[in-house]
């Protein structure tokens, strides 16, 4: 689903994106190839959200390497709003310009970690009823690094807290 909607994404707006434009916009036109492909699976009522920063109703919050509550917003989220408790978060998206410093690289990497972990040192395990104090148990983590430059994208996949895969597209 990822993957079909970012070949359009890539294939329609390489103007867009060759333009200098900001992470925010492309963003936005990145959510609406994902709005678009979702409708085609058993994903159909799952929702499409940039900078969503709510969970069940609170903030947002990951714990990181450091054991630190860090309050979060992803660029572009794709799960139920806690509409379907047992699969409520489904892919989260950090998308960052291949200009950006190093340091803002490595937090976003590490925030895909943690919102892909299946829990957060084995404190909460899931029980079918309540949603975790903090968020984690993303299906898929990508990072998504444009250099608009060279044309091309970095694409990182992240499964169960860990770096799985890495290509790199030209558009």
């Amino acid at each position: 689903m990822f993957e079909k909607a970012n070949n359009l994404f890539l294939l329609e707006q390489s103007k867009l994106i060759i333009s200098g434009v900001s992470e925010r916009t492309l963003c936005g036109a990145l959510m609406i190839y994902l709005h678009d492909q979702i409708k085609e699976t058993t994903y159909s009522g799952y929702y499409v959200d940039i900078e969503y920063n709510r969970n069940n109703g609170k903030l947002k919050t990951i714990i990181n390497e450091n054991v630190e509550v860090i309050r979060i917003n992803c660029d572009i989220i794709i799960h139920s709003r806690g509409e379907n408790i047992n699969k409520d978060n489904l892919i989260a998206i950090e998308m960052k310009k291949s200009v950006s410093g190093k340091k803002e690289k490595i937090k976003d990497k590490n925030r895909l970690i943690a919102l892909t972990k299946d829990s957060f040192d084995d404190i909460w395990a899931f029980d079918g009823t309540n949603f975790p104090e903090h968020v984690c148990g993303y299906r898929l983590g990508v990072y998504y690094e444009v250099n608009a430059v060279n044309r091309n994208v970095l694409i990182e996949y992240y499964l169960k807290g860990k770096l799985f895969i890495t290509k790199e597209i030209v558009f």
